[in-house]
């Protein structure tokens, strides 16, 4: 059995760099030989993950240090394969971390990894326009307000961590218009303006928002949060209570649970994890235990 340890030394602040010695010591303890990868780039992490993941050993394992970035990668290659992924939250946001009910603090997650015991649980398939015509996903889907929010905050120069999400939704308030969405949830066609259309396989985006908080990523289903089309001001009302997933009582939020998301409208693309992976029309599909996660309480 291999454990390789595979690292953002930038991720958190250079949080993960200061923390990797007394990470890789204990996997050391552990597990035996522990071959740890600094990543300098995402190039080089999705290039170490390629020739890790193609070996496809039983009981092999990946134990990832870094945000939600290092995780998505993690995500792509190891779905489907034996390898086990581990994850030691070390990002700014730790959205999937938090979806699925990882420790937040490092010690003890590193103490449920060396536990070693494995869980199956879902992903979200994602394929059409995105890179490479494919991709999984293990949090949120976004491609309306929330998209574009999360695509300004990643090209921000300078970031106030969680808070930067936020900082930017203010400021994108101001010019948004609603977008025209056609839809089809489990073969059922809709044609209508919203604010955003989340489909999560778990819950948690942008630093901590809960746009799909009763998301499970063990039910084989994704969650659908429809936020319909209001005024700036019903919006602004609204993005406080993402953070404690208490919204979906307002009367322009819909939530749906299906196992198929068809996706296109107009002016719109596609964020997952974070990242953004393409432009619409894209296809959403739940895949039940796609991935071999350690590390869960």
């Amino acid at each position: 059995m291999t454990t390789r340890l595979l690292v953002n030394p930038a991720a958190g602040g250079g949080r993960a760099d200061r923390l990797q010695p007394w990470v890789a010591a204990q996997l050391q303890r552990a597990f035996g030989d522990v071959d740890a990868v600094h990543t300098t780039s995402f190039q080089n992490a999705d290039e170490a993950l390629a020739e890790f993941a193609a070996t496809d050993g039983e009981g092999d394992r990946v134990v990832v240090m870094g945000g939600d970035g290092m995780v998505h990668l993690g995500l792509n290659h190891l779905a489907g394969t034996r390898i086990r992924l581990a994850i030691v939250p070390s990002g700014t946001g730790n959205d999937f971390a938090s979806s699925v009910g990882l420790p937040s603090r490092v010690d003890d997650a590193i103490r449920h990894i060396v536990a070693d015991q494995p869980t199956r649980i879902d992903l979200a398939e994602v394929t059409g326009a995105v890179y490479g015509g494919h991709c999984w996903v293990g949090c949120v889907v976004s491609t309306g307000y929330d998209a574009i929010v999360n695509r300004r905050t990643n090209r921000m120069t300078t970031k106030f961590g969680p808070l930067s999400y936020g900082w930017v939704a203010l400021s994108a308030l101001a010019e948004f218009t609603p977008r025209h969405y056609r839809i089809s949830i489990d073969g059922q066609d809709r044609e209508l303006d919203a604010m955003l259309i989340a489909v999560g396989n778990g819950g948690h985006f942008g630093g901590g928002m809960r746009v799909c908080p009763t998301a499970s990523v063990v039910d084989g289903l994704l969650d659908i949060t429809i936020i319909h089309a209001v005024s700036r001001r019903a919006l602004l009302s609204c993005l406080p209570l993402l953070y404690a997933g208490r919204f979906t009582h307002l009367d322009f939020v819909e939530t749906l649970r299906a196992r198929r998301v068809d996706i296109d409208g107009d002016d719109m693309f596609a964020m997952a994890d974070g990242e953004e992976i393409g432009d619409v029309p894209l296809t959403v599909v739940a895949r039940s235990s796609a991935v071999n996660l350690v590390g869960l309480p």
